[in-house]
């Protein structure tokens, strides 16, 4: 107490500022100053180097000399479970206030920057890299790179095809980067690239020491549908579907299998392009050179359907060698069909060898000389005037074609269709498919044709038509088609005939129409064109004028006519007893009286 007695005041104490309060204010900028000075300037959205200073399962405080800490999920440092306090970590500053005044960080973004960076790089420099297969997806594998999802298409794990991805994920590789799309940030990257330099050389050394026909030792490395690929030891040759062997495959895994180990002999090589074409049916002998000698033309054989072509089919007699059976060669039909109606491939068949050449190595076959040619017997079997019924196959302008049996066709003409009605066009009197009775007219063997008759089996009705159809006879008939230059008209006895459009006028001086029935008298029947013509005018017009002649005055020498007319009518009727009255009777018109 005896100190606060002897308390002096400050000598440079300013009392008015104290009285204004502003000395605190100054203090406070003052030492916000100072306190700024001592933290580090940083910028949004760039990466600096912070320290752990806690962390748990959840999250991680790091600072990075900022007036306050950041809080990063721990989620983000999973693929560092060593981390401690004290560590040193990469941040991005995100935000360096948020709505609660805390410091945004990220640990994640950081590292991604910093990997894009990097991977960057390592393409541009052709680096090799490490990286961790994370998962399988569809075409290849994830791969983690500076904590980058990049891509690893399955052709670039390994030179050889991979069959179980599986195995791979879970490893640490080494890589290199193929591509980058910096739009999408997508890495792709590769294995198959770091052995590939290495293989070259061992290709262009193993390819010197190649030479056609030899015989080497290889593993199956892959099969494709157009052939094999074989490992021959550090370089790859390929054999064609058509070299595995001298018969025909169609899937190679039928010859060989994966990893199976076989013998190759070297066809063709490329050194430029290190192409190497293998064979693997030449190394056993042509089946042609064990072909029977005994075998020859006329022969029957059997085999078995190995392709079909619209123009024929193959048919393999043994392993290695074919003859084609033309479709011609199938049917003794003339109409050529696709080979698929007689045959399908697997089918068992026999067939008689056409033409044989062991020079060239091919053989010609034809299956329908296994039954006799139906025009060697054809006047036996189908005689001219013989009655059949047919098949419609198709129409021409001219007639139908029909098929009697497989291998004999035949043509009706199409004025032989019908005694009575005029066909336009076949189609109007039959169809396609259909049967249809015929009669054989003529057989021309040597060509192959036959020709046919419809209408002759019946009666020629203009036979009986030359009876009725007498001219000046009256019949009725209905108009059943109407044209231009006329009628077409049905008569009830049976037939058509013909009326101008003058003859059909009727009493009333109208126009007959189509469908009305009426009396027609014949003007013209002519039986070798089939022609009758026929008028409904004249039905009335020759009675008018018979009246009109009966109305007329009568002159002398008329008189005397019809006086003659009736004499000699008299004449006629009369018996020898009647002459003297006649005689009289004559005197009279001599007088004059």
């Amino acid at each position: 107490m005896s100190d606060l007695k002897n308390v002096q005041p400050l000598s440079d104490f300013d009392w008015e500022v104290f009285e204004n309060g502003s000395s605190a204010n100054v203090e406070k900028l003052d030492l916000e100053k100072a306190y700024d000075e001592t933290l580090n300037k940083i910028q949004e959205h760039q990466v600096v180097e912070g320290t752990v200073i806690a962390l748990d399962k959840k999250e991680v405080v790091v600072n990075i000399g900022y007036k306050s800490d950041g809080i990063i999920p721990a989620s983000e440092f999973r693929y560092n479970p060593d981390l401690k306090v004290g560590d040193k970590v990469e941040v991005y500053v995100e935000n360096q206030e948020d709505k609660r005044g805390q410091l945004v960080l990220s640990h994640r973004k950081a590292r991604l920057n910093k990997s894009w960076d990097d991977v960057n790089a390592a393409l541009e420099n052709e680096e090799i890299i490490q990286g961790y297969i994370k998962c399988r997806t569809k075409g290849g594998m994830i791969v983690d790179v500076f904590g980058i999802e990049a891509f690893l298409p399955g052709s670039q794990i390994d030179v050889h095809p991979i069959r179980d991805y599986d195995v791979f994920v879970g490893k640490t590789m080494e890589f290199k980067v193929v591509k980058i799309n910096q739009e999408f940030r997508n890495v792709v990257v590769s294995h198959k690239a770091l052995i590939e330099a290495e293989l070259e050389a061992q290709k262009k050394e193993i390819i010197s020491h190649l030479e056609k026909g030899q015989v080497l030792e290889g593993t199956v490395k892959n099969i494709t549908s157009y052939g094999v690929f074989v490992d021959l030891g550090g370089v790859d040759g390929l054999i064609h579907i058509t070299d595995l062997s001298w018969g025909r495959v169609s899937d190679p895994h039928e010859v060989v299998g994966l990893d199976q180990k076989i013998n190759v002999v070297i066809l063709d090589f490329d050194e430029e392009k290190k192409r190497i074409a293998l064979g693997l049916k030449q190394l056993t002998p042509h089946p042609w050179d064990a072909l029977n000698a005994d075998l020859k033309v006329g022969d029957h054989v059997m085999g078995k359907v190995v392709v079909i072509a619209d123009y024929g089919a193959f048919v393999e007699i043994q392993p290695g060698v074919e003859g084609l059976i033309h479709v011609s060669e199938m049917s003794w039909s003339q109409h050529l069909r696709s080979a698929q109606e007689f045959m399908h491939v697997g089918d068992e068949v026999e067939a008689v060898i056409l033409t044989l050449d062991r020079d060239e190595r091919k053989m010609s076959l034809g299956i329908k000389q296994l039954k006799e040619d139906p025009w060697e017997a054809i006047e036996t079997k189908y005689p001219v005037a013989s009655k059949h019924t047919a098949k419609v196959r198709n129409f021409t302008n001219f007639g139908i074609f029909v098929e009697l049996e497989e291998g004999v066709d035949g043509l009706i003409h199409i004025s032989d269709l019908s005694w009575t009605k005029k066909v336009k066009h076949p189609s109007e009197f039959t169809t396609v498919g259909a049967e249809i009775d015929v009669l054989v007219l003529d057989i021309d063997k040597e060509n192959r044709r036959l020709s046919l008759g419809h209408k002759q089996l019946e009666e020629n009705p203009w036979d009986t038509y030359e009876t009725i159809y007498t001219p000046g006879s009256v019949h009725t008939g209905k108009i059943t088609q109407m044209m231009d230059k006329g009628a077409v008209i049905t008569l009830n006895e049976g037939g058509e005939g013909f009326a101008t459009p003058k003859h059909l006028v009727k009493e009333d001086g109208s126009q007959a129409q189509q469908g009305e029935e009426l009396e027609f008298k014949v003007i013209e029947f002519v039986k070798e064109t089939k022609r009758i013509i026929l008028s409904h005018s004249r039905t009335f017009e020759e009675g008018k004028d018979e009246v009109a002649a009966a109305t007329k005055p009568a002159h002398k020498h008329a008189v005397h006519k019809n006086e003659t007319t009736q004499i000699n009518n008299v004449a006629a009727g009369t018996s020898l007893g009647d002459l003297d009255v006649l005689a009289d009777l004559k005197a009279k018109m001599e007088k004059g009286e």
